[in-house]
């Protein structure tokens, strides 16, 4: 029988591709950059598989490579979690935590299953209202974190996820074909609202505002009802949709950055873990986000799934 993987392998390993490069990994696990590599090399001997191939100046992850990621984070998790179970001196305490309701209904059933497992004694408790209004929560106080929407407006946040920003209608209506389309936002500093006005005013399109709402719910119901057209991230699309495209006379929008927001707190160890927590269960794999290149090439590898214009959403 093989022997089992190293653990220690495998966290330089994701630290890698979360870090963007050897360097930058070496510095977060606290080895030499050589003493990394000689780590690489041995996961791959072990895995018989390449798992990083040269693309010019930059390495990049090889398919093997990609395949061991996902295994690999779960591996590592799984090995906190046992070890959280046993230790006496787990987290205990309230955390207060924020989200849009359009990322609660999507992402908080994992988030907060795993963070349970892993600290039973800690109580969670959740507000759900629009990023602007988390940012102010924040800033007065009254949340430990917040899973926001980003933008460099609003201050710095961990950006753990990107997902593309889509035109959506009813697959059982025309809604997309009228003449003034009518249009369902959040409100007038909602940054979706602001990136599809200024789409459809590049591109002289005549459109009206029929409904404005922080609700994620209705703006959901305005769509499916083929009452009106609007934007959402990705995770937001639900059965009956259909995206919207360049064919249907829509232009490309800005993908939505999901980060992480953290307030002023006596408890920063249980921020820090439900924070690790957030990362993990969104599994962001993409180009490292506000740093060089460095020695690491992901956008070249990225194979994450993409709804694709005029597709029909028939459920998750």
């Amino acid at each position: 029988m093989k022997a089992p993987l190293d653990l220690d392998q495998l966290h330089t390993f994701v630290s890698i591709v979360d870090t963007g490069s050897f360097t930058r990994a070496a510095e977060a696990v606290h080895r030499t950059q050589s003493a990394v590599s000689m780590q690489m090399r041995r996961l791959e001997e072990r895995i018989g598989k390449p798992l990083f191939e040269k693309d010019g100046r930059t390495n990049r992850l090889t398919e093997e490579g990609d395949r061991l990621l996902s295994y690999a984070r779960r591996l590592l998790f799984l090995n906190r979690e046992t070890l959280a179970a046993f230790d006496d001196r787990r987290l205990e305490g309230t955390i207060r935590i924020g989200t849009p309701d359009d990322y609660a209904d999507r992402f908080l059933p994992e988030i907060m299953a795993r963070f349970a497992r892993s600290n039973p004694r800690v109580e969670l408790t959740v507000i759900c209202e629009p990023t602007p209004g988390l940012v102010e929560h924040i800033k007065r106080g009254n949340l430990d974190l917040a899973l926001v929407t980003h933008s460099d407006a609003h201050g710095q946040s961990e950006v753990v996820r990107r997902e593309p920003l889509l035109w959506v209608t009813s697959a059982n209506h025309a809604t997309h074909e009228q003449e003034v389309l009518p249009m369902a936002f959040g409100r007038p500093n909602c940054i979706w609202r602001r990136a599809a006005v200024d789409v459809l005013d590049r591109q002289n399109r005549d459109y009206r505002i029929l409904f404005t709402s922080f609700s994620a719910t209705v703006i959901t119901a305005a769509v499916l009802s083929g009452l009106a057209i609007s934007v959402l991230p990705e995770c937001a699309l639900r059965p009956g949709m259909r995206v919207l495209g360049d064919a249907d006379g829509f232009g490309a929008l800005p993908d939505c950055r999901i980060g992480i927001m953290r307030g002023q707190t006596s408890r920063p160890e249980i921020v820090d873990a439900l924070a690790r927590h957030i990362s993990e269960s969104l599994d962001n794999i993409s180009v490292p986000l506000g740093e060089e290149t460095g020695s690491f090439d992901f956008a070249a590898f990225s194979k994450m799934k993409r709804t694709k214009p005029n597709q029909i959403v028939p459920g998750w």
